[in-house]
């Protein structure tokens, strides 16, 4: 894929849901990672399993989802569960043409300001051992991994991975 002469600025990010926006968010994932992980429909199906719980439990003081959008394509995306104290991190992409100009990290950080505000006092997520860019993004954020365990949840054999972090006293960027 060609690389698109993309700056930070000319991305927007929204967390205002609209129609399509969930269909969207399945499909970007869907074909994202059978690109570059051979994952199959069992991760789509993951996925819309998880948008769809995001959605019977959303409550917009509590959980988001930021959605970054160049010449009205989806580019990236994070998504942020209530679970109590604790906020699940789910969901996070960006675009191969968007990587490296710096979007996730100003979507953490526009997630860990969220986080903040509304006093979660921990954070996890569950990612793959494959995805090691967003490995070294999560460490920097001061996330560690508490857990790993064997799966074939996504078609094939991988190794989930629980990343968990203390949010107190936390700033963003940290």
């Amino acid at each position: 894929m060609a690389r698109e002469n993309i700056r930070l600025e000319d991305i927007t990010i929204r967390t205002d849901l609209h129609a399509r926006d969930i269909s969207r968010v399945i499909q970007l994932h869907g074909s994202l990672y059978q690109q570059e992980y051979g994952y199959g429909l069992a991760f789509e199906s993951y996925v819309s399993a998880g948008l769809y719980e995001f959605l019977q439990h959303y409550d917009p003081d509590r959980s988001r989802l930021w959605l970054c959008e160049h010449a009205g394509s989806l580019v990236g995306c994070l998504c942020l569960m209530d679970r109590g104290d604790s906020a699940q991190l789910r969901f996070f992409l960006i675009h191969p043409r968007c990587r490296g100009l710096g979007l996730g990290r100003q979507l953490l950080d526009e997630c860990f300001a969220f986080m903040q505000a509304c006093g979660y006092s921990s954070a996890y997520l569950w990612t793959t051992h494959e995805l090691t860019a967003a490995a070294r993004l999560y460490a920097a954020y001061g996330f560690q991994i508490t857990e790993e365990k064997a799966s074939t949840s996504f078609g094939k054999t991988v190794v989930e991975q629980k990343y968990m972090k203390a949010l107190n006293g936390i700033t963003a960027g940290e």
